[in-house]
């Protein structure tokens, strides 16, 4: 098992093009509660993303903040190695993979490199299994 540690939380405010940083977030099998995309696709519903993603664009020159990424939570540590249907858990909400993270027109804005450099590295989808709450600094525990 993989441990590691919620570092921020975001959300999608209708109207903001930046993502709100908070200490908090209320999930459930619908999403994020307060999220702009809350309920939408329900293979969309909450981002997970891994500071390493962030390193690789510092890495690569490209200069970006913490949630243009467009996740809804930013880890400690690399979940990309799971896959469609695995569970893991963050604080005591267990959480289900829908999808790898898909590459979005937003990312290009930030910098046209960000799309081919990210392909396989921008986060995870996740749905949660029951209503919960996330807080920063809370446990990541991967399979």
């Amino acid at each position: 098992m993989i441990k590691g540690s919620v570092l921020k939380l975001f959300l999608s405010i209708k109207g903001e093009t930046k993502r709100q940083q908070t200490d908090t977030i209320k999930v459930d099998e619908n999403g994020v509660q307060g999220d702009k995309f809350y309920a939408q696709d329900p293979q969309r519903l909450i981002l997970i993303a891994s500071i390493d993603s962030y390193a690789m664009a510092n890495d690569a020159g490209i200069n970006i903040e913490h949630g243009d990424l467009g996740e809804n939570i930013l880890i400690d540590i690399n979940p990309y190695h799971l896959n469609e249907g695995d569970q893991f858990t963050i604080g005591s909400t267990t959480f289900v993979i829908t999808q790898n993270g898909t590459l979005c027109k937003g990312l290009s804005k930030l910098d046209s490199r960000l799309p081919k450099l990210l392909k396989h590295d921008r986060g995870i989808f996740a749905r949660a299994l029951s209503q919960g709450s996330i807080n920063t600094k809370d446990d990541v525990r991967l399979s």
